[in-house]
């Protein structure tokens, strides 16, 4: 795998497809050439899916634990039913674990065998999620993986790896940024990525957000 953020790329460029990823691309191709799928309407699914139900959802649950301590105890304590009590149910939703990042503990999720993972919270799961380098670094060697994020972490800092499968999947409750003690629960959802509630990065600091809007 490339030294150079190359994990967050949304195309990988040295593994050949899955059998199954060439059967989904074949089905898909058969369905639009015989007219029965418009390509709007399917790239309008996919879009939603991968970059505006999932991750905002996940988005409003961490912002609102991080605000809320009566929600952040019941999401500890139960995360499907606390998720489900914002209305974010489905398939791929069930069964779902959150781990806390903390000062001294840092939280990384891996599927190693496929590519679990609750699409309810956090859309469809990226490229690099799925890609064998990933799966198979993330275990044997996270703080690298974290490096090629650009997140360095304190030789102190635990790192712990989550391995998600189909009875159990993960989401990182990152840590809240210092400076943001007096800020809304919807300010503080411009913190969160989708990348932070995986773990490869920390949520993003106030001024990193301050410069993106200037």
């Amino acid at each position: 795998m490339p030294h150079d953020h190359s994990l967050d790329h949304d195309q990988d460029h040295t593994d050949l497809p899955s059998d199954l990823e060439l059967r989904v691309k074949a089905l898909e191709s058969l369905l639009l050439e015989k007219g029965l799928v418009n390509p709007d309407t399917l790239n309008t699914i996919i879009d939603t899916y991968e970059n505006r139900v999932g991750p905002r959802n996940g988005v409003h649950v961490v912002a609102k634990a991080w605000t809320d301590p009566k929600f952040k105890a019941a999401l500890m304590n139960d995360p499907t039913a606390a998720v489900a009590s914002l209305g974010y149910t489905g398939r791929q939703g069930e069964h779902l674990n959150v781990v806390e990042n903390t000062a001294q503990v840092h939280n990384l999720v891996v599927c190693t065998l496929c590519s679990c993972y609750p699409w309810t919270v956090l859309g469809l799961p990226p490229v690099w999620y799925k890609s064998a380098p990933y799966r198979s670094r993330a275990v044997s060697e996270p703080r690298a993986v974290l490096q090629e994020f650009g997140t360095e972490l304190d030789a102190g800092v635990c790192v712990r790896v989550w391995d998600s499968t189909s009875e159990m999947r993960y989401l990182v409750l990152p840590l809240r940024p210092q400076g943001t003690e007096h800020w809304s629960e919807q300010q503080l959802q411009q913190l969160v990525s989708r990348n932070s509630m995986i773990g490869v990065e920390p949520a993003r600091s106030p001024e990193a957000v301050e410069n993106t809007s200037s």
